[in-house]
Formats: structure tokens, sequence, C-alpha cells
């Protein structure tokens, strides 16, 4: 009789596991489904407007796509989230949500891709990357699970629209560490702990 209870619960656990890596895969399909849409809404448009519920990508379902912080770089979630995770690694709230602010203004616009992936990559071949982290020649795999998760409920909350622009339209940005050249042809927009944020004069991409 207690073989056959081993036996049975064996059995439920694996079901149940099944079941749960069967709901993960269908919760990363959505999501993926969903953030595409959501991108070329936002590059079409440039539009901030609210999304309808049944559009919005869910925090489980956002979780699914790269829990491991360890998938290509080939969809819209995944791409924000290691832009976010990377850049502003060590940093607070606000700077991982302003890095989410920027690729989203940047998306679209005159002057860049219409794709978040596009936009993150951009420059890589050129060897001019607009985000470092993309030519650093080290791993892009994230290395903390719980800034990763974090980053990837920001990317959520950005593709959504339901993130207050805190660098108010800025495209570009730099740590508060350096002083570059190029900082002087622009307007500056804001400041984080970490970084500061500046868009162009006439709005036009350079």
């Amino acid at each position: 009789m207690r073989l056959i209870w081993i036996a049975t619960c064996l059995a439920i656990t694996l079901l149940g596991g099944q079941a749960s890596a069967a709901d993960q895969a269908q919760n990363k399909e959505v999501a993926v489904d969903k953030a595409q849409v959501l991108e070329q809404k936002t590059a079409e448009k440039g539009s901030v407007a609210p999304v309808p519920k049944a559009e919005t990508i869910t925090p489980s379902e956002a979780q699914a796509v790269d829990p491991a912080g360890k998938a290509p770089l080939k969809d819209a979630i995944t791409c924000l989230s290691r832009t976010i995770f990377w850049e502003a690694k060590g940093g607070e709230l606000a700077d991982m949500e302003a890095v989410a602010n920027v690729v989203l203004n940047r998306l679209g616009h005159e002057g860049f891709p219409g794709t978040v992936c596009e936009v993150v990559k951009q420059g890589s071949k050129k060897h001019a990357c607009q985000f470092s982290w993309w030519c650093d020649r080290r791993s892009d795999h994230a290395d903390e699970d719980a800034p990763y998760a974090a980053a990837t409920e920001i990317a959520r909350k950005a593709l959504n629209h339901q993130l207050t622009d805190r660098t108010h339209g800025a495209m570009y940005f730099h740590s508060k560490h350096v002083k570059p050249e190029w900082a002087r042809e622009y307007i500056k927009t804001a400041e984080t702990r970490k970084f500061v944020f500046y868009k162009p004069h006439d709005g036009t991409a350079r």
C-alpha cells in the first residue's frame, strides 16, 4: 500500500511539473506576441495612450519569457529587460525606469529603429553601440535573479505604457561619472542618482 501511495504522489508531482511548464510556455508565447503588438503601436504612433487591459502584458506572462536571464535577445521583453538590468545595474528604481523610458522614447522616432531589439543593438555593426553593455564583449546573461526580475517588471510596465517618463522625452543619457563632449549639443531634461538625460534641441536624432 505504501509503495502505491508513493507512486501516486510521484505521478501527481510529475504531472504538476509538466502542467506548470506548459503554463509557463503558454505565458511566454502570449507575452512575446503582446509585446510585439505594443512595440509596433508605439513605433508607428509614438503613442503613450493607455493600453486596453486585454492587451497588457501581465506580470506572470512577462516573467515567463526569460526567467533565467539567458534567453537569446530576439524579443522586446528580453531586449528591454536586459538593457535595464545592465545599464542601471546597482542603481535605484528611478535609474532603471529612466533607462526604459529612453529606449521607448527612441522607438520609432526619426533616426532610430522600429523595434526594441533594434534600438538596443543600434550601432553595433559600426562598433559604436548606443548602449554600452551590448558591445562590451562580456556575457550578456543576467547574473542576479532578483534585480533581473525587477528589470523585467519595469520592462513590462514600459511596454504597457504604465510608466511615467522620468526623463521628460530624453533620448540620450550618460553616467554621472563621465562628461562626454556630445552632451553640450543637447538639452538636459532630467537626472537620477546614476544618470543625466538629454534630448535634441530640434527633436532630431543624431
